[in-house]
């Protein structure tokens, strides 16, 4: 699993002393604002910073860190991702999973409508990679590199696969595999 996990994205400058908006990644912004360091992060390149004070606002967050203390500053690592260790983490409710934990999960096969009983007893077989999770209108989609489904252009094939529980049976982030219920959907 990983260590260390994306809460939020800076956004513009909130004033002229270097504070700025806060977009969490996940709705909510109270295990944000007692954070005492955070690490900015763009691509490979990472900057460990102190928090000088992070103050919730009507639906948001404003935070002030050391050193970055100008418009400018902030423009700088606007769009910056803000990374935590785990623990610091927005807490998870049941039947909910962090994103990064998603990312690289097999996706196994679980469609059991054509094999009956047979199907339970086989290995689960493995038909594609889960590269990202993208937010749609109707929910969350994965994304998904399929094992065997090479494209005309010779690259590998991803699809869309919704998120609920139509399509989508055990996750199983520990072992890293998420079971597919209906293989059509691949089509």
């Amino acid at each position: 699993m990983v260590e260390k996990l994306t809460v939020g994205f800076v956004r513009g400058a909130h004033g002229v002393t270097g504070e700025f908006k806060v977009e969490s990644a996940s709705g909510e912004y109270e295990h944000i604002a007692v954070l005492e360091e955070v690490t900015l992060r763009r691509n490979d390149v990472e900057k460990l910073c102190k928090v000088e004070y992070a103050e919730p606002a009507s639906g948001t967050l404003y935070m002030k860190l050391v050193g970055i203390d100008s418009p400018e500053d902030v423009r700088k690592y606007t769009g910056w991702e803000i990374v935590v260790p785990r623990k610091y983490a927005a807490p998870l409710a049941k039947g909910e999973w962090y994103i990064e934990d998603l990312r690289h999960c097999s996706l196994i096969n679980g469609d059991k409508s054509k094999d009956g009983l047979a199907a339970k007893t086989a290995p689960a077989q493995q038909v594609g990679t889960i590269t990202d999770v993208l937010e749609g209108g109707g929910g969350y989609l994965l994304e998904v590199s399929l094992s065997e489904g090479v494209d005309d252009s010779g690259s590998n094939r991803t699809v869309l696969v919704p998120f609920n529980k139509e399509f989508i049976g055990k996750v199983d982030v520990k072992h890293g595999t998420i079971e597919l219920m209906h293989l059509w959907i691949l089509e």
